[in-house]
Formats: C-alpha cells, sequence, structure tokens
C-alpha cells in the first residue's frame, strides 16, 4: 500500500513518542512517501525542540541517522496546485505539499496533525488514523 507520511508521523518515530509503535505497525510493508521538504521540515522541528530544550545536538544527530534509514520515496510537487491549496484552506505552502502529494498518488495521508487531516478530508484524500 502506497501511503503519504508527514513531518508529524516521522518525529513522533524518531523521538519514541506513545504513538510510535503503532505506526510503525501501520507502516510496515507500505510503500512511503512525503515531498521532499520533508528533509527541512524534520531539520525545523529539531531546531524548534532546541529552543524548549526537549533534545540537544547530538540527540538530533542520532534521530537524523535513524530518519534517513527510513525507506521514504521523496517526491517533487507542483507548485501552483500547492499555493491553490495554500490559499484555498490558508495554511503554509510546506502543509500544502503533502495535500497535493497525496492527491497526485491518490494514496492516504498518514498524519497526527488534525489539521492537516482536516483539510485533506476536505479534499478529498483518505485518512489512515493512528
Amino acid at each position: 500500500m502506497k501511503m503519504i507520511i508527514d513531518t508529524s508521523i516521522i518525529i513522533a518515530v524518531l523521538l519514541n513518542e506513545e504513538s510510535k509503535n503503532k505506526i510503525v505497525e501501520i507502516t510496515t510493508g507500505a510503500e512511503l512517501f512525503a515531498p521532499a521538504s520533508l528533509h527541512w521540515e524534520v531539520a525545523n522541528a529539531f531546531t524548534a525542540m532546541f529552543k524548549r530544550k526537549r533534545i540537544n545536538l547530538k540527540e538530533s544527530f542520532q534521530a537524523l541517522k535513524y530518519y534517513q534509514e527510513i525507506p521514504i520515496r521523496f517526491l517533487d510537487v507542483d507548485l501552483e496546485k500547492s499555493l491553490r491549496v495554500s490559499f484555498t484552506h490558508s495554511i503554509y505552502a510546506y502543509d500544502s505539499y503533502f495535500i497535493v502529494a497525496a492527491k497526485e498518488l491518490n494514496c492516504p495521508l498518514l498524519s497526527l496533525d488534525s489539521s492537516m487531516k482536516n483539510i485533506a478530508s476536505l479534499e478529498g484524500i483518505n485518512i489512515i488514523e493512528v
């Protein structure tokens, strides 16, 4: 099964959050896809955690090593379509990339972000619940 995974899923797995085991169960054997922007979003999430003293630099480097082992196929997304979704739903382009990727691949979205799931649903995308 193909699915789009977003940043919230990656962070939950890398930081051993409560939902990690369920996410691993859902994604085992699946073909995982994400916009290429996921790389930068993961790093940005870590920098936000630095500010809150949630992780340190060494921990972020270890998490990045694990991240690089996750078999994700990275996609380029259509920027015009992304801007249209951003405009329609008043969301950041980075969020719209996941929506557009799911629509273009015609596959479900796996996310922990309730806003992302709501917008994806409005866009006719199936949501995989954790």
